[in-house]
């Protein structure tokens, strides 16, 4: 089993920045992607960004030039630097960890509010 604890959300004025953290434990080892996904009300829950174990990182279009996914092995933790922040990336904030087979976990969450 995999647990993720995330932090860092808040409130924050447009054009301002956050950065989320992720912290694994458990059988990382088996971990192979980690990444961040979100959630606004009344939408699906979506991609923001994902690093594999190689540091190789995929980006929604919507973020690309803004965010910056970033991961440490050795303290089995993920971040998500958030730059230039706007009102539609107001969602809930999920931590995930993928394994190979299909399997997923997911963090509790964290509000990102971006508001003026």
């Amino acid at each position: 089993q995999v647990q993720l604890v995330e932090s860092g959300g808040g409130l924050v004025q447009p054009g301002g920045s956050l950065r989320l953290s992720c912290a694994g434990s458990g059988s990382m080892f088996m971990v192979h992607a980690m990444g961040w996904y979100r959630q606004a009300p009344g939408k699906q829950r979506e991609l923001v960004a994902t690093i594999t174990r190689d540091e190789s990182t995929n980006y929604a279009d919507s973020v690309k030039g803004r965010f910056t996914i970033s991961r440490d092995n050795a303290k089995n933790t993920v971040y998500l630097q958030m730059n230039n922040l706007k009102p539609e990336d107001t969602a809930v904030y999920y931590c995930n960890a993928y394994r190979p087979g299909f399997v997923n976990y997911w963090g509790q969450g964290t509000q990102v509010t971006v508001s003026s």
